[in-house]
């Protein structure tokens, strides 16, 4: 039977996930199914988001992380496709510029973040700066950091930062999901592969993708301590099956939209007063339309 529990892939909050065991690729659904599915969560995203607008307590912040070619772009597409683009805004991190580089790691992500009543999507995230920035330590001469050793603890206390900032964002009325789209690495290398001999595709592939492939492991290592070190109640990892792009799509989905329901968010009652004024504004309103 299909499982639809959207926890089945939540990274645990006690520091056990292992990424070595975590699954990429477990459907078997029909590719047909599934899109269907995925069409019902669309809407069911589309509906919660009028009412966390409406209701302007809550802020909602997607955040998506993934190896290159796991398919951040189209889940982001395919998942979110019914929002209403006023009432939400999706923000792409790569490299840094001059400025955000003056200021602390956090910083850039800060001034990104969604405003009560919105939903903020992460394509990369804050988390780059564990990750990237991680395997590959000589981009932080560009950070100039008075005291800048990368070892052990200097990571550690950059996680702690991070799991430090998504608290007080939660505490504040900021709903945190994040997404670790798993990929395999086999997969990957179909999808470089792919793009590399489909002309339509082309304009996707870099050959900087394949140099990061090449440090996988250390991606791994660094992803594990990552979602280990900051998976909360306040602000979960969903670890994502990612090979089957159909079955990614609608667990991205899912989770958001079941995520959304939960929120004790309502559309606003009008005041006793203002509706006991209702029927003279009905009675004008029917005027005009008598004048027509």
């Amino acid at each position: 039977m299909f499982d639809a529990n959207v926890d089945k892939y939540r990274v645990p909050y006690d520091g056990t996930f292992r990424i070595n065991a975590a699954p990429t690729d477990v459907s078997g659904e029909h590719p047909d199914n599934l899109r269907k599915r995925l069409k019902h969560e669309v809407r069911q995203i589309a509906t919660a988001q009028k009412r966390l607008y409406a209701d302007n307590r809550y802020a909602v912040l997607l955040v998506f992380q993934a190896m290159d070619a796991a398919g951040k772009d189209s889940t982001i597409r395919a998942a979110l496709s019914g929002l209403d683009p006023a009432w939400c805004h999706v923000s792409a991190f790569k490299k840094p510029s001059n400025t955000e580089l003056e200021h602390d790691f956090l910083w850039r992500t800060t001034c990104a973040l969604p405003k009560r009543g919105r939903i903020g999507i992460f394509n990369r995230s804050h988390y780059e700066e564990v990750l990237v920035v991680r395997v590959n330590p000589g981009l932080l001469r560009y950070q100039r950091l008075p005291d800048s050793e990368p070892n052990e603890e200097f990571w550690a206390e950059r996680l702690r930062s991070i799991a430090a900032h998504e608290r007080h964002l939660a505490a504040n009325g900021t709903v945190i999901l994040k997404f670790f789209l798993n990929v395999s690495r086999k997969e990957q290398t179909r999808r470089f592969l792919d793009r590399l001999e489909t002309p339509s595709k082309q304009w996707k592939f870099s050959t900087g993708d394949l140099d990061e492939a090449e440090h996988w492991s250390a991606y791994m290592q660094a992803y594990a301590d990552a979602l280990n070190a900051t998976s909360k109640p306040w602000a979960p990892w969903y670890a994502i099956p990612a090979d089957d792009k159909p079955y990614m799509r609608y667990r991205v989905a899912k989770t958001i939209a079941t995520t959304l329901a939960s929120l004790d968010t309502r559309y606003p009652e009008p005041d006793a007063n203002d509706k006991a004024d209702y029927p003279l504004h009905r009675a004008r309103l029917q005027g005009w339309l008598d004048e027509f």
